[in-house]
């Protein structure tokens, strides 16, 4: 069992072909899983878990559902 990874808006070309079904070691972090896709820290606005806020030094486990939303601005 793997992770799932969503990106949005201009991440999107950084997901990877096997999103749905994403490996994760044990111990591994969404700085680790970001860093591994290239995707700079910087472009990265919010974090999601499971629906639920992360950061960059939280924890993924097998199962996880992750989502990456880049800064976005409007008016």
């Amino acid at each position: 069992m793997g992770i799932e990874i969503k990106c949005f808006a201009t991440l999107a070309p950084s997901l990877p072909a096997n999103a749905a079904d994403y490996p994760a070691a044990p111990g591994e972090t969404v700085r680790s899983l970001v860093a591994k896709l290239g995707i700079p820290e910087d472009d990265i606005a919010l974090i999601f878990i499971n629906s639920a806020r992360a950061y960059l030094d939280s924890e993924i486990r097998d199962g996880d559902r992750v989502g990456l939303f880049p800064p976005v601005g409007g008016g």
